[in-house]
């Protein structure tokens, strides 16, 4: 037992960085159970369309309204304190929630306002919780770290979060909230027994306008995070675009029905642990500019072969490989941007990479719409595969500089 846990969570990156894993196994238990959950809940209250699309909205939203001053926060005070007090004020949104619907007092409107609270929160945990990874480990272990991570995600969040949240509310509508609500307090919890050094201290007073443009920048002045940036804002225009008709192309044009999209969503999280089990064994054989290039090409021919493909055992290998190349993906660019960045920027530069990829996914979902009602159900996958060819051609000969970004930062 002790050698698993050795391997996996290695002595040598220190108590902090357990705890931070532990933290993201349970917290993301409790997402993934509001992932399922939510939704039922809302189209318990309504059935109105217009109602349930708000719903989406109001937990992305917050994003837009937010992104940037919770990256200020982040860059402010002891990172470690917002975490834990927003996931108690999460925990407390939830118990309300779940209290309303024991007694009978909940509506849409409830319902609503819970989500935008919930996901207002979420903005600020997840921009916070990013900057407290390079804080807990060096800069060398960073790729591990991030894998780790997001196999907690992949995991509690993908996988067994949904399925349990789902089997939760078939049991009593109130019930996956509480549960959520003692994921958030248990994860905060942890997360208070971190021990971090001291952020450096502001010169001088702080505005946060000045704070915010200081971000921008920063990350418009090293060229290899911008590019970065700017990557997967495009990329995210691409990807949304196919994916938002997904659940049209598996039932409609595949002919997969309701639980073949399901099992083609759960084979690309299963292709996702697949990729977390040979991380470590990649970044130790591959250089960083070679695993971003593959991914890439990986990515963009993703989207060719689903337009392409006319059965589902098809479609599925597909999102199988896909689902690695985007664990893969999503913790290569994540630690070269850690790297690079300076411990006293991590919230405001993470906020802005975020903003990218949420902004690049809403753009996409509404050109997806209208090319799917023009050109058909695989006219986005065509877009996306052409879109995703020249966006890649173009940084082509940057992702060398993208995946040494840290030394950029270093000597600049």
């Amino acid at each position: 037992m002790g050698r698993i846990v050795e391997a996996v969570l290695p002595a040598r990156m220190g108590t902090p960085f357990r705890w931070l894993v532990g933290s993201a196994w349970v917290g993301n238990l409790g997402d993934g159970i509001a992932l399922a959950a939510g939704p039922l809940l809302v189209a318990s209250q309504t059935s109105d369309p217009l109602l349930v699309a708000l719903a989406g909205l109001l937990q992305r939203l917050p994003w837009l309204l937010f992104g940037l001053h919770a990256g200020v926060l982040a860059d402010r005070v002891d990172r470690r304190l917002v975490v834990v007090a927003v996931d108690l004020l999460r925990a407390g949104v939830v118990v309300v929630l779940a209290a309303a619907l024991v007694t009978g007092a909940v509506n849409t409107s409830v319902v609503l306002l819970a989500l935008f609270l919930l996901g207002t929160a979420e903005v600020f945990v997840d921009t916070t919780s990013a900057t407290l990874l390079p804080m807990a480990v060096p800069r060398a272990d960073l790729g591990i770290g991030n894998a780790r991570l997001m196999t907690a995600g992949i995991t509690m969040n993908q996988l067994v979060g949904p399925a349990v949240g789902a089997a939760l509310f078939a049991a009593g509508m109130a019930w996956p909230f509480v549960v959520q609500a003692v994921c958030l307090g248990l994860a905060a919890l942890l997360i208070s027994r971190m021990v971090l050094p001291s952020l450096p201290s502001p010169e001088g007073p702080r505005h946060v306008g000045r704070d915010i443009a200081e971000g921008f920048r920063w990350t418009w002045g090293n060229p290899p995070v911008r590019t970065l940036t700017l990557a997967i804002v495009t990329f995210n225009v691409t990807y949304g675009a196919a994916w938002s008709v997904l659940v049209l192309y598996a039932t409609e044009h595949l002919g997969l029905g309701p639980i073949g999209f399901g099992l083609l969503t759960t084979v690309g999280a299963l292709g996702g642990l697949a990729g977390t089990a040979g991380y470590d064994w990649l970044e130790r054989r591959v250089s960083l500019a070679a695993i971003m290039r593959v991914g890439l090409v990986i990515e963009t021919f993703t989207h060719l072969g689903l337009a392409l493909a006319t059965t589902g055992w098809v479609a599925m290998g597909i999102m199988f490989v896909f689902g690695a190349h985007a664990f893969v993906w999503g913790t290569t660019s994540r630690t070269v941007r850690m790297r690079a960045v300076p411990t006293q920027l991590q919230g405001r530069v993470g906020s802005l990479y975020s903003i990218g990829v949420f902004g690049g996914i809403v753009a996409g979902q509404a050109l997806g719409g209208v090319i799917a009602r023009i050109w058909g159900i695989t006219g986005p996958f065509w877009f996306a595969f052409v879109g995703s060819a020249v966006i890649l051609a173009l940084i082509w000969k940057e992702l060398a500089h993208i995946a040494h970004a840290d030394e950029v930062a270093l000597t600049s």
